[in-house]
């Protein structure tokens, strides 16, 4: 799907900068859907915008060095989405480094063919442009859906559950196993200088007290002032 992709999009973007090329004017721009739509013929030596003229081979470089890296990645890729995402940014480089590799003035420093104008961007720019910026626009959509490489939507998984590949993830207030002892020693030990609190007596032990006492005192008192037993 990934090289169809590519292949198709770098087919069509040549195609239509050699029809280009060859049957319109240079720098006069033609109407195809009043001012919707301009063709316009032109040769772009640097990036976007026109921004760096001098320094093309350095673009050149900049391109390969994505190449390869979208190449790379493409290994990770599980679904057909993101397999249209990647190929039409593949097809896009492709386009335009072809451009800076095999036309004038020379090898790596060839002209890009820009051709297509609309009133939205004050820019000219072509069909691997187009490819590059609506894979963007896809990247986009899917990374806000929570679409993963295998194409499924990714969900957030609840604590103590288990994830995609099947770990299970902790609780919010699960304890790390690799916790040292000695910090799980002294989260349980009282801190240094904090006194104990009371142990609160059973409610009639006060009461009990109290009774004991009053029998003493009227014990000692009877001691003290015997009866006299004489008529």
């Amino acid at each position: 799907m990934l090289v169809v992709v590519a292949l198709v999009v770098l087919a069509v973007d040549q195609l239509a900068k050699w029809w280009v090329v060859g049957n319109l004017p240079y720098r006069e721009p033609q109407r195809v859907v009043g001012d919707l739509l301009i063709f316009e013929y032109d040769r772009n030596p640097g990036a976007a915008f026109s921004i760096g003229t001098g320094s093309t081979w350095i673009f050149s470089i900049i391109a390969v060095a994505v190449l390869v890296f979208v190449i790379w990645y493409a290994r990770r890729i599980r679904s057909t989405v993101w397999a249209l995402v990647l190929g039409l940014v593949l097809g896009g480089l492709l386009g335009n480094l072809a451009d800076r590799l095999f036309r004038p003035p020379g090898f790596g420093v060839g002209e890009v063919v820009d051709f297509l104008r609309i009133p939205l961007l004050p820019a000219i720019f072509n069909l691997a442009d187009t490819a590059i910026v609506s894979a963007m626009v896809l990247f986009l959509v899917l990374t806000v859906m929570g679409v993963g490489l295998d194409g499924r939507r990714v969900k957030a998984v609840p604590a103590g559950g288990r994830d995609a590949a099947g770990d299970a993830v902790p609780a919010a207030d699960a304890e790390p196993a690799d916790r040292p002892s000695s910090e799980k020693a002294a989260d349980t030990a009282p801190a240094s200088g904090a006194s104990a609190e009371p142990v609160d007596a059973p409610c009639g032990g006060a009461d009990d007290a109290g009774s004991r006492a009053e029998s003493r005192v009227a014990g000692l008192g009877e001691a003290r002032h015997p009866v006299d037993g004489r008529a």
